[in-house]
């Protein structure tokens, strides 16, 4: 992306100066930011969410702007036009757009930390009525598990015989409980609960989230 000048972010200044360009650039830069949404986030969540807020602390401006200056360098068009644009002009133009795609990288944070929110306030709820309350089935959240001879039941239909007919429903909880803390150790999301359906086989309640990638079998 060098310029004759040597300089790469000053030969992107020229393109993005000319009014034709200005367009195409920004719309091709909205739209790989857009499409690069879960990679963003992933780095957020490395980064342990700590880092300020501000243009010169985002996650994938700039390489957005490389790649799309890429792209449009490789169509070749309008060669002598882009040329003849003025350094000061292209400058302003860059900061817009620059500007312009960090406040789209900060919503798509902001939105990722409002639901990342919510989860923590489900989990303390959910967290809250297994201890307070009957155990409350993970799986539809609604009704409440009953457990006879090692069969854990709920209404809504989870069956699930175990191994153990001495299964209690304060184990079950100390079970849940426990998977629930190791994943919330390293993950903040709402994990998932659901029931396997292996043909000929027993069937098993498993832990999930897809954030993260976590499982856990509890039964």
């Amino acid at each position: 992306m060098a310029s004759p000048s040597g300089s790469p972010h000053r030969s992107l200044y020229k393109v993005v100066g000319s009014p034709p360009w200005k367009e195409a650039f920004r719309q091709g830069c909205l739209e790989r930011m857009k499409n690069s949404r879960d990679r963003l986030l992933n780095k957020y969540r490395q980064a342990g969410g700590n880092v300020p807020r501000g243009a010169q602390n985002t996650f994938l401006v700039h390489e957005v702007m490389e790649q799309e200056w890429n792209a449009l360098q490789s169509v070749g068009r309008c060669a002598e036009t882009l040329a003849q644009v003025e350094e000061p002009v292209g400058l302003a133009v860059l900061e817009e757009i620059q500007q312009e795609l960090t406040d789209q990288e900060q919503s798509f944070i902001s939105e990722y930390e409002k639901s990342l929110q919510f989860d923590q306030q489900c989990l303390s709820i959910m967290l809250a009525e297994w201890e307070a309350n009957p155990l409350i089935c993970p799986v539809c959240t609604k009704y409440n598990l009953g457990i006879a001879s090692g069969v854990v039941m709920c209404p809504c239909g989870v069956y699930i015989p175990s191994n153990s007919p001495e299964l209690t429903e304060s184990k079950l909880r100390a079970f849940l409980e426990d998977r629930v803390h190791e994943h919330s150790v390293h993950c903040s999301h709402m994990p998932e609960f659901s029931v396997t359906e292996g043909t000929g086989e027993k069937p098993n309640l498993l832990m999930s989230c897809l954030a993260c990638d976590f499982w856990a079998v509890i039964l």
